[in-house]
């Protein structure tokens, strides 16, 4: 049979409820002659028809959450009773992300998320939610101007059916909590001076780090920050 008579059939949208299934089924039974080995084939949608079956398709929920050093998301299933947990995920920024700004760690985060639960999330047919409390990630997709990595992500993230949703701090705990987990602080003030100096002053836990040696090491710093300044004043005037 010519694929396009039956175009609308393939289409159709996957079944989301209860209702939506027996609609399905209901139709696939008036042809069930012309289907070899029917049964065998919608048995495993007839066993979501039991009644104390809890039926499973319904829309998937994102939420992410970045702090100054980690990343949390929690995917969720939506039903009539709320959402359900299905995995949870965190990790450590690595040293070139902590310079991150902030609007970057959370697309990120979102990013990382998907990449992760891709096989959960690419083949949707009907767009999932992605929760997040920084608001101006509403509009990312749709903005013109991006940097190198915000474009690769651009791309990445095209592939995927969804939308962005604001909700603010407090309702994202899940994937808050995960990304601040107290044994993911950086340990050694030294290592934040090498690798992330645009946030030493956020990450550093002050009962691991002797506040005059870190000053010290502030000075030190800015001391050589005054002097390539000097010497590039001096070059260039020559």
């Amino acid at each position: 049979m010519d694929q396009a008579k039956v175009q609308q059939i393939l289409n159709w949208p996957p079944p989301r409820n209860l209702k939506a299934l027996q609609s399905f089924l209901g139709f696939a039974n008036f042809y069930h002659c012309f289907i070899k080995n029917y049964s065998k084939k919608i048995s495993s949608l007839t066993s979501f028809l039991k009644k104390d079956y809890c039926f499973p398709l319904n829309e998937e929920a994102l939420k992410t959450n970045a702090s100054d050093y980690a990343l949390g998301a929690v995917l969720s299933q939506i039903s009539d009773s709320g959402k359900h947990p299905i995995v949870f995920n965190s990790r450590k920024l690595i040293p070139e992300e902590l310079n991150y700004q902030i609007h970057d760690k959370e697309l990120l985060g979102i990013v990382w998320a998907l990449k992760c639960w891709t096989d959960f999330l690419l083949s949707l047919s009907f767009p999932f939610e992605v929760l997040t409390n920084h608001i101006s990630l509403q509009y990312f997709m749709s903005s013109k101007f991006l940097t190198c990595h915000q474009a690769c992500w651009a791309e990445f993230l095209s592939e995927f059916y969804f939308s962005i949703t604001y909700r603010p701090g407090c309702i994202a705990t899940p994937p808050d909590a995960l990304s601040r987990w107290d044994n993911i602080y950086p340990e050694r003030g030294e290592y934040l001076i090498s690798k992330n100096p645009m946030n030493l002053q956020k990450l550093i836990k002050q009962d691991e780090v002797q506040p005059s040696r870190y000053f010290a090491v502030k000075m030190e710093s800015f001391s050589n920050l005054i002097d390539s300044i000097q010497k590039a004043l001096w070059q260039d005037s020559q």
